[in-house]
């Protein structure tokens, strides 16, 4: 299955595993609940989607790569204690509590969270000292003589043999006693993610056009040739980097994320048509509704190549659009919850102090995304300043209250603002499309690329865009029709 199923059906097991009793037992038994085991190729994502479970799931997250630890640190380190058995003193040999158990420990003491994830990466390629130690620790729940604590479960997560020379295969009564779930690489579903994380959109036009590109995994004569999602991310974030910076990355620094030589050459050439696209294109000026007959001429006579780029180029830039209104709704709508909070108890120092207190509490639980921090911190600091200039104005009471409702209409002004730019762009870019290709396969490429977008799609939801309704209707007979004439192929 892709990666998103997986994460659902860990989330699944995650909320049957938690579910309790009238008395607050586990309704399945710690025994009963088997750990998961990801198995799937290297970086496609198995890793990443650990902390947003966790996230989503409302609990912590304990993360370690096996393979980087020792029997030792695994399972403690032996020490020597005297019992009395049957009146006779006895030398026995116990155990240091393991630094993974108490991993766990610690965070449950600096989160708060009393329930939570062990994630163990790499499982299946420990060394031959530790091996016995991983199959107790799936069995039996226990590095050394140390118990996972109740509430904590168990995934873990290995390559397949063919990606890894040092995997150990699980004999059958350990496989017995875990859930499996085999993951495999989805360009479709990774991109729904990547809109989501922002990921550069040069690599996003790029890999909409070499799809083949976006996982690859080949032995050469020089070694393992290979492409991945991981490593598309990382590489997106050094091009962003590098463009604050003024510098650009050739085939050598594309190389040294994505480690196919054919691949990397041939992202680093599609790099330089990027950066030609944009700067002869101005997609900025379009969404302000300028653009030139010479664009429009350039892109009837341009390759297929070259008009799928300037589409996935256009939504590119739209997507930075809905991005910023995504964020100034999240932003104006916590404010309003705390405007709320603020109607009823009229205690604007206490309002700010719970929103204070609920972050920390939020940020102590790691259940923020760096957006969320972000709209957090822009939140609280809008709440400060509103106690600071009532307090400046002497106000108090019903005249405070009602003052801050003036500055929080600036907030929902603000808000109007962003929308109405928005769907302007949108419509900019729409009349662009509609001139430069008509009802084309340019435009239905448009049109489901906003359909993809996590951020334009949240737009669309709120904010009626008559074109891409139209578009959009269109788009999905056409899908229905293609459906129906498929089921007609296989009936005769």
């Amino acid at each position: 299955m892709h990666i998103k199923r997986a994460k659902q059906e860990i989330e699944d097991t995650i909320e049957a595993y938690l579910m309790k009793d009238d008395q607050g037992r586990y309704l399945i038994p710690a025994i009963r609940q088997r750990p998961i085991l990801l198995m799937g190729p290297p970086g496609i994502g198995k890793t990443q989607i650990m902390e947003q479970v966790a996230r989503e799931c409302g609990i912590a997250l304990v993360s370690y790569t096996i393979t980087h630890h020792t029997r030792q640190s695994a399972v403690g380190l032996p020490f020597i204690r005297e019992k009395t058995y049957q009146g006779q003193k006895k030398s026995v040999t116990e155990y240091t509590m393991s630094e993974i158990i108490a991993s766990v420990y610690e965070k449950m003491e600096t989160t708060g969270l009393k329930e939570g994830i062990l994630f163990i990466d790499e499982i299946n390629c420990v060394s031959e000292t530790l091996a016995p130690t991983m199959l107790q620790f799936l069995q039996c729940k226990t590095f050394g003589n140390q118990q996972v604590p109740e509430g904590w479960i168990i995934v873990a997560a290995g390559n397949p043999p063919e990606y890894n020379k040092s995997v150990r295969e699980f004999d059958v009564v350990t496989l017995d006693r875990i859930k499996r779930i085999d993951v495999e690489e989805n360009y479709e579903v990774w991109k729904e993610y990547a809109y989501r994380v922002q990921i550069h959109p040069a690599i996003l036009a790029y890999l909409e056009l070499r799809r083949e590109y976006f996982y690859r995994m080949e032995t050469t004569v020089d070694g393992r040739a290979f492409a991945t999602a991981r490593g598309w991310e990382d590489l997106s974030h050094l091009l962003k980097a590098y463009e604050k910076l003024g510098k650009q990355a050739d085939r050598e620094v594309v190389h040294q994320y994505i480690q196919h030589w054919k691949i990397a050459k041939d992202f680093a050439n599609y790099l330089e048509l990027y950066r030609k696209y944009r700067k002869d294109y101005g997609f900025e000026k379009i969404l302000e509704g300028v653009y030139s007959s010479r664009s429009l001429e350039q892109l009837k006579y341009a390759s297929f190549d070259e008009r799928l780029s300037v589409v996935n180029m256009l939504n590119g830039q739209l997507a930075g659009k809905f991005l910023e209104w995504t964020r100034t709704d999240r932003y104006v709508s916590l404010l309003y919850d705390y405007l709320k909070k603020y109607r009823e108890i009229m205690d604007l120092p206490a309002v700010i102090k719970n929103a204070v207190e609920v972050y920390e509490k939020l940020r102590k639980a790691e259940q923020l995304t760096r957006q969320d921090d972000r709209i957090w911190n822009r939140t609280l600091e809008t709440l400060e300043q509103y106690g600071k200039q009532t307090a400046a104005e002497h106000l108090e009471g019903e005249a405070a209250f009602a003052r801050v409702k003036e500055w929080f209409q600036q907030a929902v002004d603000l808000r109007q603002q962003v929308t109405e730019a928005t769907l302007a762009s949108l419509d900019h870019a729409f009349d662009f499309m509609e001139d430069a290709f008509g009802d084309s396969q340019e435009m239905v490429a448009f049109v489901a690329e906003l359909n993809t977008n996590y951020y334009s799609v949240a737009f669309l939801k709120e904010n009626d865009c008559d074109k891409y309704y139209r578009y959009n209707k269109k788009l999905l007979f056409d899908e229905q029709r293609q459906e129906i004439l498929e089921e007609l192929e296989e009936l005769t």
